[in-house]
């Protein structure tokens, strides 16, 4: 699906015809999609990881943007989404998701050294946040959300039906340890019809083929559901902002920042006003654009 389409829910002055370059990135067995953009010669680089209900293409206005004031971008395409192509669908695991970021991380940082700043959207920021734990290659990490799935008030907030979510382990384990392979919409089990207070933009999600309308092996979900990430009382990685949509109506913004005043490292919070879930509206919009800015200005970004 074009990024024009979601590039028109934007306030016009964040609109850019600025094209992805598609690269190959050879992980495993499988052939991860990587959009790229941006100067080589840019002080710093952002990697952006979208959650379960993207895909690089739709959040591609967001990363074009950041490319035409000097960012170098890249924005992979998470196995089983977007145009990423794996050898056994039925076999991805979140464990896999988490492994092959770290392996990209640490493969850019063998390119160069510059400063490498991860971008998390959704289920994206938890996953920016590990990496970081675990490679200590990243810079600083920027996520639009914290939802932990071993909080159970977390779980029943991504779930489609909240009874399902505190229960979600046991019940996945049981399912997937028979079903693990078989494959469900992700919109089945996961709130997507609140992703945008824009309802226009909500079925765009869950209808796209490459996103929101994909299915996930149940074994996946299970995995999701029952991981563990790196504790937070004792982070050692770089400074992690929650700039967080304050109208979100999928992930209560309380149970992000709950999780951020847990980290041991430095924070910060910035709340981004009349956002939903995906950040389209102003103010808050502007005010993501600002806080990156900031960030870029302290890795030697000079407009």
């Amino acid at each position: 699906m074009a990024p024009g389409r979601y590039a028109s829910f934007l306030p016009q002055k964040y609109r850019t015809s600025t094209e992805p370059e598609s690269t190959t990135w050879r992980w495993r067995d499988n052939a991860v999609h990587v959009a790229r953009a941006g100067a080589g010669d840019s002080p710093f680089k952002v990697l952006a990881v979208h959650g379960a209900g993207g895909h690089s293409g739709a959040l591609w206005p967001f990363a074009a943007f950041a490319a035409t004031r000097g960012a170098e971008v890249l924005f992979p395409d998470m196995p089983l989404y977007g145009r990423t192509v794996v050898s056994d669908p039925g076999r991805v695991r979140y464990e896999d998701w988490v492994e092959m970021l770290c392996d990209l991380v640490v493969s850019e940082r063998q390119r160069d050294s510059r400063p490498l700043v991860l971008f998390g959207a959704s289920m994206g920021g938890m996953l920016s946040y590990e990496v970081a734990a675990r490679t200590g290659q990243v810079d600083d990490v920027v996520a639009t959300c914290l939802l932990d799935p071993s909080d159970p008030a977390a779980r029943s907030a991504a779930a489609r039906y909240s009874f399902v979510g505190r229960p979600a382990p046991t019940l996945l384990k049981l399912g997937a340890s028979v079903f693990g392979r078989a494959r469900v919409p992700v919109r089945w089990l996961m709130d997507i019809d609140n992703m945008s207070a824009d309802p226009e933009l909500s079925a765009l999600c869950a209808s796209d083929p490459l996103g929101g309308g994909v299915s996930l092996p149940l074994g996946f979900l299970s995995s999701f559901m029952s991981f563990e990430h790196s504790a937070p009382e004792t982070y050692t990685g770089p400074k992690v902002t929650l700039a967080h949509p304050a109208e979100d109506r999928w992930t209560p913004m309380e149970l992000s920042i709950r999780f951020l005043n847990r980290i041991a490292g430095p924070t910060s919070l910035v709340l981004l006003e009349g956002c939903g879930h995906f950040p389209i509206e102003e103010p808050g919009v502007s005010q993501l654009v600002s806080t990156m800015e900031d960030i870029a200005r302290s890795h030697g970004w000079n407009p």
